[in-house]
């Protein structure tokens, strides 16, 4: 489990959602409040979170709504649908929308607790790449993430700092993928400090002047507009 996992709580019962906010706090879960479908999307566009937890029946926008919009910005983040219909169809629906997990109203706070942890831990499994060693070799570059430093063929010896030997790590443990903005927020800054997107960019235009031949057709760091940043080979 990470030092504090970080749970977008979408419930607009206000007695309810303090309750497990509460509950939630006292697990030593980080807890973002979001009491509609609309701040529960804001939200989501903002900060990199571990798992949703989100009532179906919500104002503004539906729970259902919510999950769909979320699952279409291609966002895997695990979604725990809470709601007081309890037929098969409500939760077939809930499911195809996109929900990981279905619980109805009312429910044994233990089994929640239980179920939130083992939807963190499972996407945790997803998400843990092979990692790279202290050194990284491609084309004729060589990265030195301990010491800070890498040795490249266009510019010769650069030092790095540390969040810019933390990218490069999270970008090619994720190599060939497309690695979202958020997550890079939520693993190189922390979760609540925000660069803009500018931040990020300025950084990718570093790399491309480090290791690329011509930074102005790169062949290992992109951007993916509107999405996140690649490393491929």
């Amino acid at each position: 489990m990470p030092d504090q996992a970080s749970i977008l709580l979408v419930e607009d019962e206000e007695n309810l959602h303090e309750s497990l906010k509460l509950n939630l706090e006292l697990e030593g879960y980080g807890v973002t409040s979001a009491f509609d479908g609309t701040q529960a999307l804001e939200a989501v566009k903002g900060e990199y979170f571990d798992l949703i937890i989100l009532d179906v029946m919500l104002p503004e926008v539906d729970g259902i709504t919510v999950a769909e919009t979320i699952r279409i910005s291609n966002n895997e983040v695990p979604i725990l649908m809470l709601s007081a219909k309890n037929t098969s169809a409500d939760k077939i629906v809930g499911l195809k929308k996109g929900a990981d997990d279905y619980l109805t109203k009312p429910f044994n706070l233990e089994e929640l607790l239980l179920r939130i942890r083992k939807l963190i831990e499972k996407n945790l499994k997803l998400q843990d790449k092979s990692t790279v060693g202290n050194t990284y070799s491609f084309g004729e570059n060589i990265i030195d993430f301990k010491a800070q430093e890498a040795q490249t063929k266009y510019a010769g010896k650069i030092q790095l700092s540390k969040k810019e030997a933390m990218l490069l790590k999270l970008l090619i443990e994720n190599k060939n993928e497309v690695v979202p903005r958020e997550k890079i927020l939520q693993s190189v800054w922390g979760y609540n400090v925000y660069p803009t997107t500018r931040t990020i960019d300025n950084f990718i235009l570093n790399f491309r002047k480090y290791f690329e031949k011509d930074s102005r057709n790169p062949k290992y760091f992109h951007s993916v507009r509107g999405v996140g940043y690649k490393y491929s080979e």
